[in-house]
């Protein structure tokens, strides 16, 4: 009978950050016995993780990385800065590191191409991809999708709408990530999953209080 629902990458992270915790918590056993035990204990639920690709935790939520899947954020928001200006701050993509700690870079290639850079959780991977444009209407609809061979899938599309009172602009914004085929692609959606989507949701709703904070409307031209 099939038991284990983690996979071959958070296996690894968990044997190597196991073993460390271990380390580092039984050094501290004699001078504070109850943090020295309780990373002791926690150290070795990760040794348990890692050695037999089995997660306590995960089979009480229903959660397999052994068949990850992708992860698909759709998030609306409304900020308080001009449609003109949020639009032109999403079109310069080299903009979205500034309040998308998920992405390490993105360097615009040419008008239409990207090179893009993410920060995986813990460091351990890096992540890089090419994008397109596949789609722009200013002040309206901006899209882009990862180019084919990438390193991984990457697709995304924001709405631009102006709110009622004309001051302000409502977005809705998806991001897609789809982890390659193969054994390489399940390694690589294990080392994130979970994690990654967390980052990224939080992110997008970082946006709102970039866009009404001072750089921002320094950037936009918006300060007296």
């Amino acid at each position: 009978m099939r038991n284990e629902n983690i996979d071959k990458g958070e296996r690894i992270v968990s044997l190597l950050a196991g073993s460390w915790l271990l380390y580092k918590s039984i050094k501290k056993i004699g001078k504070h016995p109850f943090m020295g035990f309780q990373g002791a204990a926690v150290g070795g639920l990760m040794l348990y993780r890692g050695a037999t690709g089995i997660c306590p935790v995960y089979k009480q939520l229903g959660i397999d990385t052994t068949d990850p899947q992708a992860i698909n954020i759709t998030e609306h928001i409304t900020v308080n800065a001009p449609i003109g200006k949020v639009y032109a701050f999403w079109r310069e993509l080299s903009n979205l590191p500034k309040f998308m700690k998920h992405l390490k870079s993105v360097e615009e290639i040419s008008d239409g191409t990207s090179l893009w850079s993410a920060n995986t959780p813990g460091g351990l991977l890096d992540l890089k991809w090419n994008a397109q444009i596949t789609r722009e209407e200013d002040g309206v609809y901006l899209g882009w999708q990862s180019m084919e061979g990438s390193m991984i899938d990457n697709a995304g599309k924001v709405e631009f709408k102006e709110t009622l009172n004309g001051t302000g602009t409502e977005l809705h914004i998806e991001i897609d990530y789809f982890p390659p085929a193969g054994s390489v692609g399940r390694g690589i959606t294990s080392l994130f999953n979970g994690i990654f989507e967390s980052m990224i949701r939080e992110d997008i709703e970082n946006f709102k209080t970039y866009a009404e904070a001072a750089d921002f409307m320094e950037y936009a031209g918006l300060t007296n």
